[in-house]
């Protein structure tokens, strides 16, 4: 593991900011999703509300240390979306 991979903010009010999260575990690092824009691409657990507006509330998948790997890849993703031709 390594120093750069998990940061917490414990005085944070909204700390977890997710119902049912480990606060032991919990990694405010991606403390808003760098992937929201991916949609349901984004490999984690969101659902949509009825206005169509995507809920991420129910996903822990950024705030997993074992997860950062795998979300800093998926980046290119975003940044392939933004590239300009």
């Amino acid at each position: 593991m390594s120093s750069y991979d998990f940061f917490q903010n414990k005085k944070c009010p909204y700390f977890p900011c997710h119902n049912g999260a480990d606060p032991e575990t919990f990694s405010c690092l991606f403390c808003y999703c760098p992937l929201y824009a991916l949609g349901e691409q984004c490999g984690g657990n969101c659902t949509y509300t009825d206005d169509g507006i995507k809920d991420c509330s129910g996903c822990l998948r950024p705030h997993r240390r074992e997860n950062y790997d795998s979300i800093c890849k998926d980046l290119q993703k975003v940044i392939e979306l933004v590239k300009k031709p």
